[in-house]
């Protein structure tokens, strides 16, 4: 996986109070016709020659959600999962393609991994709390979290 900047949105609905903003991706300057949910291009990362994963935000204060998608420029979207909680606010910062990871809410490092096909899912067993996704039994994306190592306090006796 490798950060590329060679990818755009264009907005092609914007958002209502009700519906996120949705975009159309733009790959290298050319039209792809694959429609995301999101309004801000946080980050573009490509998985593969034909697949990338798209990090997109709606630019909504106190109560941001991170809306990731899986994309193949020849199927479409493969899969999509959004990240957040009401009346929560994130930062999408640090991301490491090498490891994966990213830190979007709280103290906590987020790290996704992508499959070449679809694996097994168990629903409300398999993803942390603030993951919303759409149900099925089959997924590309895994996605985890664990809290930021704090240092040690010194002196407390």
């Amino acid at each position: 996986m490798q950060p590329v900047n060679t990818v755009t949105l264009i907005e092609n609905s914007p958002a209502t109070e009700f519906k996120q903003a949705k975009s159309e991706v733009i790959v290298a300057g050319n039209t792809t016709g694959i429609i995301v949910s999101g309004h801000v291009l946080e980050a573009a990362v490509q998985v593969n020659d034909d697949r990338y994963l798209i990090f997109t935000t709606d630019d909504v204060i106190y109560e941001e959600f991170l809306t990731v998608t899986l994309i193949s420029v020849n199927d479409g979207i493969l899969e999509s999962l959004q990240l957040g909680n009401e009346y929560s606010s994130g930062f999408f910062e640090k991301l490491s393609t090498s490891r994966g990871s990213f830190h979007f809410i709280g103290d906590a490092v987020w790290t996704i991994k992508v499959a070449d096909s679809p694996r097994l899912r168990l629903p409300f067993f398999s993803d942390p709390r603030e993951v919303k996704r759409a149900s099925g039994l089959k997924t590309y994306m895994t996605i985890m979290t664990r809290p930021i190592p704090t240092s040690p306090k010194w002196g407390i006796r």
